[in-house]
């Protein structure tokens, strides 16, 4: 997956002004409902590549989108939810990625489905703080699907690309949070620097009325998602390793954001060289090969 590391400046107002919530809906099911067509703005980046495209549109196949969507997880999940309205009921989905997803759907239409998006510079024009927390997390995201594809190919797993793309949108739910909740979101998020202690399940549940660990799961089965996808994306089933692959990878990528020097790493060294059946040598070497590759 590739992230651009800046967001060029595009001259376009947002679609739909944005009305950000400022008071908790009452519980989870009206949090889904609230989502289930929310606006996803999508990176600079991503808009302005789009727009590219589609001006040479006879040039473009599903490869060269795949690099440009894979990068933006709002992105991802537009692509994904709206090809799984397309799909027969009861089709497998499993083996379902983005450039299949493309492939499938091809080029013209999907330019025609997906027209010129707004972006999160525009729609978080004036919520600096919620722009700034939206991006941490896209990098974020980013990072945990490095790790998890680095723990999925030394396991050998045959699901590479869905593991990988499970942590890339692990956090999605709290990335929509800062989009359409921004005050509430800051809130939370003020809580934890507060207290560090602060279990993330237990603030959300005192400031959202629920845990975004189950809004994951909620719009994710609601939108149809492949079922491997949402399957590997339930830390309630971390017994799994293929679970495991993509919790670990995304704890470490939050514990390392700021460097290596975390508390919490030898925790996550230790689980990942069980994962990974070698010491925790290893473990921590492999990693920061990851993190810093040749």
């Amino acid at each position: 997956m590739s992230m651009p590391p800046t967001e060029p400046v595009l001259k376009a107002e947002p679609a739909v002004a944005p009305a950000y919530l400022t008071a908790a809906l009452p519980d989870l099911e009206a949090w889904t409902r609230y989502f289930r067509e929310a606006e996803m703005p999508i990176r600079s980046s991503t808009a302005q590549a789009l727009e590219r495209m589609r001006e040479d549109q006879d040039t473009v196949d599903a490869h060269m989108l795949t690099d440009v969507i894979q990068g933006d997880p709002f992105m991802t999940v537009k692509l994904l939810a709206h090809a799984a309205r397309l799909r027969r009921p009861g089709k497998d989905t499993d083996t379902e990625t983005i450039t299949s997803t493309l492939v499938l759907m091809g080029i013209a239409p999907f330019f025609r489905t997906f027209g010129p998006q707004p972006t999160i510079k525009d729609w978080l024009h004036d919520q600096p703080q919620a722009l700034d927390g939206l991006r941490h997390l896209m990098r974020r995201a980013y990072r945990a699907s490095r790790f998890a594809l680095g723990f999925a190919v030394h396991r050998g797993d045959p699901d590479v690309e869905l593991i990988q793309l499970a942590a890339f949108l692990y956090d999605f739910p709290e990335m929509l949070m800062w989009c359409h909740a921004p005050t509430l979101q800051q809130r939370i998020r003020d809580a934890q620097r507060a207290d560090s202690t602060l279990r993330s399940a237990t603030v959300q549940r005192e400031v959202l009325n629920m845990e975004l660990d189950d809004l994951r799961q909620n719009l994710l089965k609601l939108w149809h998602m492949p079922e491997l996808l949402v399957r590997i994306s339930d830390n309630r089933h971390i017994d799994l390793p293929i679970v495991r692959n993509v919790v670990l990878a995304q704890r470490l990528a939050r514990h390392t954001m700021g460097g290596w020097d975390n508390a919490a790493l030898p925790d996550d060294i230790n689980d990942i060289a069980e994962l990974l059946h070698c010491t925790p040598r290893v473990a921590l070497a492999y990693v920061r090969k990851i993190d810093q590759p040749a």
